[in-house]
């Protein structure tokens, strides 16, 4: 065994980008506050195929070098748009037929594994400490959450979107629903 070259990787990212293998999810980042998370979300995103991204509120956008540091290029490959308030991202995602679900804590969350799309989704990331803002809870029409076994109530949220993203991905191509 031994690892794919440079010129080999290229080549299955160019094989990659003409088959266009991306899920039907779209991802809000509602007041990320850390650039560094922002662009693990974009580079994360990519590998996932998420349709794009909504950065809304204080959420950095791209370009900026310590996005670009982390996201390495994903920041140019994956589709994304700045909403200034969240509620307005989550109303364009609803019109175009996503489901909204929120990975947040709340009274009616289920596990992630449990959870089962509908359709299409858009799912809505929160505030490395906030969360997800209240207002946006009741617009919501699911949360889901990770389990956690230690003392702590939350992970990173770009590691939590690794997991949960890649969850999601798997579901999505499961219901076969139409290329994006």
């Amino acid at each position: 065994m031994k690892k794919l070259s440079h010129e080999e990787l290229q080549a299955r990212q160019s094989e990659i980008l003409a088959k266009s293998d991306k899920v039907p999810l779209i991802v809000i980042l509602n007041n990320i506050r850390s650039l560094y998370n922002v662009g693990s979300i974009f580079r994360t995103a990519d590998g996932i195929g998420v349709e794009k991204l909504y950065l809304c509120g204080i959420t950095p956008i791209p370009p900026d070098t310590q996005i670009t540091k982390t996201a390495l290029g994903a920041e140019k490959t994956v589709a994304w748009k700045f909403f200034e308030k969240t509620a307005d991202a989550i109303k364009q995602a609803k019109e175009d037929g996503y489901q909204i679900v929120l990975l947040e804590q709340t009274h009616k969350s289920v596990l992630y594994q449990d959870f089962v799309p509908q359709g299409s989704v858009c799912l809505v990331l929160g505030n490395e400490v906030a969360g997800v803002c209240d207002d946006l809870v009741n617009l919501a029409d699911q949360s889901i959450e990770i389990e956690m076994a230690g003392l702590k109530n939350s992970l990173n949220v770009s590691v939590s979107f690794g997991i949960v993203g890649y969850d999601l991905r798997h579901k999505l191509k499961a219901l076969h629903l139409p290329k994006v």
